[in-house]
């Protein structure tokens, strides 16, 4: 598969985040955003130490990669959500099995319905004021018992040039959205894991990690059961 062009790149970053993705979906695959494969090898691996699973939600879905990793965990059929009908179209072509749902997630449509929740790559689409009601529509989709797994991958540390990279894309999207509408929210460095574990367990979970040898950590947030 081509990558997308600069171009099309560009006009991606100028449209909205949905429209954007609209765009950049029949492409998404082919570039460095999509989750690397190594990254759901290591996650498939943490997760079986808490199962088995009987029904799996990704949670933004995407082009689906991680509904990949869902169908080898899970009893039943992945669920995928996401609010682009673009990444869904490709993510239904490459896993015909699944149920796809278009919704924001930040107000989920599931109540106790799935014992196993992920999510890969879509924190940064996140203002951090909005993680208490992304997590708490996640919370409440799981049945008691169930988990949400949340891989974090190693932040490069401040000697890095990656880290100065990830730093200055995010100073160029905080102009760029205070300079240009609609809005493009994504950042790569407005959640460190401290807040997210705050975050996770204030709206119910218990919450605790899984090592990842050689690519971070699994958090695993827990609704009680």
């Amino acid at each position: 598969m081509e990558g997308p062009t600069l171009k099309e790149l560009a006009v991606q970053a100028l449209s909205s985040v949905e429209r954007g993705y609209d765009l950049l979906a029949p492409k998404f695959d082919a570039t460095p955003f999509r989750t690397p494969e190594p990254f759901l090898a290591a996650t498939r691996d943490a997760l079986r130490e808490h199962g088995p699973f009987e029904r799996g939600l990704d949670v933004c879905t995407g082009t689906g990669a991680g509904l990949g990793v869902l169908a080898e965990m899970t009893a039943e059929p992945p669920t995928g959500v996401d609010f682009s009908a673009g990444m869904l179209e490709q993510a239904g072509a490459a896993h015909p099995e699944a149920d796809l749902v278009r919704a924001d997630a930040r107000a989920l449509p599931f109540e106790a319905a799935y014992d196993l929740a992920v999510s890969f790559g879509a924190l940064g689409h996140f203002l951090p004021e909005e993680r208490l009601p992304l997590f708490a529509g996640i919370h409440r989709a799981l049945r008691p018992g169930g988990i949400f797994a949340l891989p974090a991958g190693q932040g490069p540390r401040p000697t890095h040039p990656a880290y100065w990279m990830l730093t200055g894309f995010d100073l160029a999207m905080r102009v760029r959205n205070a300079v240009w509408r609609p809005k493009f929210v994504m950042y790569y460095r407005t959640h460190p894991r401290p807040a997210l574990l705050r975050d996770l367990t204030e709206v119910g979970f218990v919450v605790g990690t899984t090592p990842m040898p050689g690519v971070g950590v699994l958090i695993v947030a827990r609704k009680k059961g």
